[in-house]
């Protein structure tokens, strides 16, 4: 190559370079707003969509008719790692029948699971029955721990009507412990985990019964 035609090369070279980099700057911009774009139109629709989720799953805790407010419009945001398992805010949804309590819902976590954290939904009746529990998520092993869930086994149904009365405080563990509910052959641990937070999850009721079952505050503004 002569001294001539050097220069030009590298000109050429540098501006090929510089070409490519605008043309990646380019497509990366261009694919971001594509991802705004997309994310702008279909978050209102995934929002809707998870809101109708967690509908259907408190709705699946109470009979039809026993209530007629909007459960996820009359919610309260309460906190006690002790009792409800979890350091994080949970909301509890409250259901009335006209102005009369007739349920809470709370969002509570069994954090003693074989696998680690169970999440539970408790539902409670203003007397201080149950009225269901469900698992929304956890970790235990398929096919020895995931009895817990409904589709599962209808083990999860045995806390139905229960209370802190019934049975006594000792029968609130499973029967390997001496208690009333039943374990699965090859995990105890589970179970256990799920009986010790539904009955926390009385004791909170109870003792903060009347703040979770008062009237919804009304804002003025």
């Amino acid at each position: 190559m002569s001294a001539a035609t050097e220069p030009t090369t590298l000109f050429r070279t540098g501006r090929s370079m510089v070409i490519a980099a605008l043309l990646l700057g380019l497509f990366a911009l261009l694919g971001s707003a594509m991802v705004a774009i997309t994310e702008h139109y279909t978050a209102p629709r995934i929002a809707a969509n998870q809101r109708a989720e967690l509908l259907q799953s408190l709705q699946t805790l109470l009979p039809s008719g026993s209530y007629d407010n909007d459960l996820l419009a009359d919610t309260l945001t309460v906190s006690s790692r002790e009792w409800l398992g979890t350091e994080a805010p949970v909301t509890l949804y409250r259901a009335r029948l006209g102005t009369t309590p007739v349920a809470v819902i709370l969002s509570v976590v069994a954090p003693d699971g074989y696998s680690g954290d169970i999440h539970l939904l408790v539902a409670i009746y203003a007397d201080g029955r149950i009225a269901g529990v469900r698992v929304v998520a956890h970790q235990e092993t398929p096919g020895l721990g995931d009895r817990i869930e409904l589709r599962r086994s209808d083990w999860i149904l045995g806390f139905n009507a229960r209370s802190l009365r019934d049975p006594m405080d000792a029968g609130w563990r499973v029967k390997k412990d001496g208690g009333l509910f039943d374990q699965f052959t090859g995990a105890t641990i589970t179970p256990r985990a799920v009986v010790a937070a539904v009955r926390r999850t009385l004791h909170y009721f109870e003792a903060e019964r009347e703040q979770l079952l008062a009237p919804k505050e009304v804002n003025h503004e």
